[in-house]
């Protein structure tokens, strides 16, 4: 499995009441396809995974790849306690996903080889592709990547560490020594911001959230980078993505919850965010519904 383009991560909606709102994430799903991105991630960090509990999860799962109707590529995540993590990967599988993006254990800190020994326990539970995203507590070495990247479905390696010179490391390492379609993502946060940089060290694909809810903006950005419109890059950077960023600092959380209000702001109603997360306050949502109106203005 070979991904290409813009990688969409839809929220997932809540109801009132607090249940998963089929209904809205299929028109999500959809309105997002449409838009053309080059995979779906569902129920990954955007997708509050941290909050589902597997029957809702397989659901989530299930509705992004009807709503997908095969157009593009679906990729579910997948983590936590080990035993859990090889439960959402047979629900992803059940459910009709393409393939996992594996997220981090359960917060505690590990050696290198005991994390290889996850993956490798998770990959090996399941058939379907896996993508292994380094961050927070999973973090790798060259060398345990280079182990990661030569499991047989093991087919990328995401990054939301930031750490540039340990990314170039375990590129090279990788590029040098396993022999197969391999690929490296940008996961960070608001990845945009950091995209030149990754550029520059061979990463060519990122996560993005801005898709979500202004996949004009998000697209437009992409061809930027990939046609080398510096200008272009550099406008967007400073009038969209700058105070985006400085407003998701602001408050723990909303890397996710700000782009739900997003999502709400340009007409679908996903709902709030579960605990423990929290929703923007009604000053930022002001302030983010004049950062979108100028990101849109610059496309």
């Amino acid at each position: 499995m070979q991904l290409d383009g813009v990688l969409f991560f839809p929220v997932t909606p809540f109801t009132g009441t607090g249940e998963v709102a089929e209904d809205v994430l299929a028109e999500h799903v959809k309105r997002g396809v449409d838009a053309g991105p080059g995979g779906v991630f569902v129920a990954c960090g955007t997708g509050e995974f941290h909050a589902l509990e597997p029957g809702e999860y397989e659901r989530v799962v299930a509705v992004a790849v009807e709503a997908t109707a095969g157009r593009v590529p679906v990729l579910a995540g997948a983590g936590g306690a080990l035993p859990l993590a090889k439960q959402f990967a047979a629900a992803a599988k059940q459910a009709g996903a393409d393939g996992l993006l594996l997220l981090p254990p359960y917060l505690v800190g590990s050696r290198p080889e005991g994390l290889l020994d996850y993956v490798r326990q998770v990959a090996a539970s399941t058939d379907l592709p896996v993508i292994v995203y380094q961050r927070n507590n999973a973090l790798f070495t060259p060398e345990t990547a280079v182990e990661v990247a030569k499991l047989p479905n093991v087919v990328g390696f995401k990054d939301g560490l930031g750490d540039l010179d340990l990314m170039q490391r375990i590129v090279l390492a990788v590029r040098s020594t396993v022999d197969k379609p391999f690929q490296f993502f940008n996961g960070l946060p608001t990845a945009e911001m950091t995209q030149p940089a990754y550029r520059g060290i061979g990463v060519e694909l990122y996560s993005s959230a801005v898709f979500c809810f202004a996949p004009e903006i998000s697209l437009a950005f992409y061809r930027a980078v990939d046609e080398g419109d510096t200008a272009k890059v550099n406008a967007l950077l400073h009038g969209f993505y700058g105070p985006l960023v400085a407003l998701r600092d602001k408050s723990p959380g909303y890397a996710v919850s700000l782009v739900k209000a997003a999502v709400k702001q340009r007409g679908l109603d996903c709902g709030g965010v579960r605990a423990p997360l929290t929703d923007p306050t009604p000053e930022h949502l002001a302030e983010l519904e004049q950062i979108v109106a100028a990101g849109l203005e610059l496309v």
